[in-house]
């Protein structure tokens, strides 16, 4: 018994020792791990501020020599610049800062907005081109077979965007990729004719009358940053036109604010896009713009996209309400777009009566 006593305030003693020292490893463990997701978050952060940085421009004659081996004296096969530069675009997409970001399914990339919208716009315009090189640039007439090379391209262009594995959406932009150099290649090979661009101003105007709908769609969305209230002119100039469900005649159109820096980078990067394709078609078309005397046109569409390329100074997209205190810059943006759009509405009407 008095054993007993003397030793059993020592055993409670050591237990409670033991719980101590235990509780202290798990305490310590979990502000190992706490530290650990602390600076997980910082470098993701700044990695991802890395990552948002958009690509710079290139110089599309200047690429497409170095791709297809051509020396700097020789004139380019026709066609190649305008297919040279949309393989450089989907090659930008997956190798940029990041590499392609709209699929991520872990930070940093699953946090970033801006660069997959922006990503989206570029693709938009290269759907757009590698539809109208299937359609109209390399056919000589509407009866006329399409290349094969080209339709696998647009089908893999079009593949879901957002898809991680089996397949992933970089895999299939890849195939599109050499799909596109097949093409090429047989392009600029002067021993082989089953691949030709037709270098026509009826085959510009088509790509440009999908273009002129790309830029109408885009203004409206930006300018509907601030809300208006729009008549509905829908059926405007056709007396006997028809819809098939009734709309009012004043609607309300305002772009959602957690929508507005998507609509904005989506926009910059369809515009990045669109000034490096119009910049390809100068050099494909040349003789066809000189003719009709539209060179000119199309470089005023060149400078105005390339305004929208400007440094942006604000860490945040603003969206000030019309000739408020606080800029807003969806509105900037859209002035710009609405320029290039005027102008190209000129241009294709040069195409088709100059």
């Amino acid at each position: 018994m008095v054993l007993n006593a003397v030793t059993r305030p020592w055993i409670r003693l050591r237990g409670w020792f033991r719980r101590w020292r235990e509780e202290r490893e798990d305490s310590r463990l979990w502000w190992w791990l706490l530290w650990f997701l602390l600076i997980y978050l910082l470098v993701s952060a700044v990695v991802g501020m890395f990552w948002s940085v958009a690509p710079d421009q290139f110089d599309v004659v200047a690429q497409t020599q170095a791709r297809t081996g051509a020396s700097s004296d020789a004139r380019p096969v026709t066609g190649s610049v305008t297919t040279a530069t949309t393989i450089q675009l989907v090659e930008t997409l997956l190798n940029k800062r990041g590499g392609y970001l709209t699929n991520d399914i872990t930070p940093p990339g699953l946090w970033l907005d801006n660069q997959p919208n922006w990503e989206y716009g570029v693709l938009v315009q290269v759907r757009d081109m590698s539809k109208a090189l299937r359609e109209s640039f390399s056919r000589s007439q509407t009866q006329s077979t399409e290349d094969e090379d080209l339709a696998k391209a647009e089908a893999r262009f079009n593949f879901d965007n957002n898809n991680w594995m089996l397949p992933s959406t970089e895999s299939q932009y890849q195939e599109g990729i050499e799909f596109l150099e097949a093409y090429l290649d047989r392009l600029v090979d002067e021993d082989q004719t089953n691949a030709q661009f037709y270098a026509r101003a009826d085959n510009l105007r088509y790509w440009l009358a999908t273009v002129e709908t790309r830029l109408g769609s885009l203004s409206q969305k930006l300018t509907a940053s601030v809300g208006q209230r729009r008549i509905n002119t829908d059926l405007a100039g056709e007396s006997d036109a028809t819809q098939s469900t009734a709309a009012p005649k004043e609607i309300l159109v305002k772009t959602p604010w957690s929508e507005i820096d998507d609509v904005f980078f989506e926009t910059r990067g369809s515009a990045w896009a669109l000034l490096h394709l119009l910049r390809a078609v100068e050099q494909d078309f040349g003789a066809v713009l000189d003719k009709k005397n539209a060179r000119v046109s199309l470089q005023q569409i060149i400078r105005e996209l390339e305004a929208t390329q400007d440094f942006i100074y604000s860490p945040m997209i603003l969206n000030g309400d019309g000739f408020g205190f606080v800029a807003n810059h969806s509105l900037v943006m859209a002035s710009y777009i609405s320029r290039a759009n005027a102008a190209l509405i000129d241009l294709r009407t040069l195409l088709e009566q100059g």
